[in-house]
């Protein structure tokens, strides 16, 4: 690994980031609680590896970042990353605890807000996703807010997502990003999209149809000096989506399960997820798949588009 200072936290670059970040080439950041948290081993590490492979197919280069034994990560050698697939203990870091991980020497996987964080601190300016967090429904009772949309607020990272997960309050979560000045972009459509669903029955705030012209949109903020990201929706293919009225009967069960099952915080989302998946037979993971290989195809894009 290549050590380096940035600006005095010691991070661990992968040889192909390293390489990558000498030349200017373009790099698009990966989350990794997508691995430890979003899926079990093996289908994790298969996931990992294709969502890697897609983004060098596009001529970028692939960084998943996570905290191994206290040191940030931004890019994972291959044994690294099958190690992470098989920790069975690894934190969910956040904004609030990515540096508690770093200081108590533990392995940490990042969720959309300490991956921002991450990037930015190694100049990276793409980061591809599944589904944001955001406003869980109910919030007006339990304030259950992801720290994702404060993030997206304040870090110059574009986000490329298949929308906010979901399971979330989707209304409410575009009404916070709004009201925080992110703009939100949806590729291709004038629907916002639904993560599972191609649709959310709302009209996305802002639409562009190619990564030449998302790029030029970021390069007009920077030279305007506007700070925050800029959050890239992507519809997933429409041969691998459940439509949004299926979908929402199952998000209703799992809601309804998790307030019997006594679920809050952090262990809200995993355990949805999990729950989802039983209900749909398997079917919300393929599209899940399906969905980030997406984003990973398109942030690819963005980044060499940036990189001209």
């Amino acid at each position: 690994m290549t050590k380096a200072l940035s600006p005095s936290l010691p991070i661990a670059y992968s040889k192909e980031v390293a390489a990558a970040r000498q030349r200017g080439a373009p790099i698009v950041a990966l989350e990794s609680t997508i691995i430890t948290h979003g899926m079990p081993y093996p289908g994790n590490i298969d996931m990992a590896n294709s969502v890697e492979a897609i983004i060098r197919a596009q001529s970028a280069v692939p960084a998943t970042i996570a905290v191994l034994r206290g040191t940030l990560h931004v890019g994972l050698e291959a044994e690294e990353l099958e190690q992470l697939a098989q920790t069975t203990d690894a934190l969910k870091v956040s904004r609030a605890d990515i540096a508690f991980a770093i200081a108590e020497r533990r392995t940490g996987a990042t969720t959309v807000a300490a991956t921002m964080i991450a990037a930015a601190l190694a100049g990276i300016r793409v980061f591809a996703t599944g589904g944001i967090g955001g406003v869980h429904r109910g919030a007006e009772e339990s304030f259950d807010i992801s720290a994702d949309l404060e993030e997206l607020a304040r870090t110059p990272v574009i986000v490329v997502c298949a929308g906010a997960k979901a399971i979330l309050d989707i209304p409410k979560t575009l009404e916070v990003l709004e009201t925080r000045g992110v703009p939100v972009v949806t590729y291709g459509s004038k629907d916002f999209p639904a993560f599972w669903s191609r649709v959310s029955g709302l009209e996305s705030p802002l639409m562009l149809s190619s990564p030449a012209a998302i790029a030029n949109f970021q390069a007009v903020r920077e030279q305007m000096g506007i700070d925050g990201g800029m959050l890239i929706a992507n519809p997933v293919p429409e041969a691998d989506e459940i439509p949004r009225d299926e979908m929402e009967v199952f998000i209703a069960r799992a809601l309804e399960n998790a307030e019997k099952d006594d679920i809050s915080g952090k262990a809200v989302t995993p355990y949805l997820l999990a729950d989802i998946f039983k209900l749909t037979q398997g079917r919300s993971l393929k599209t899940n798949i399906a969905l980030v290989e997406n984003n990973a195809r398109l942030a690819a894009e963005i980044a060499v588009s940036l990189a001209v």
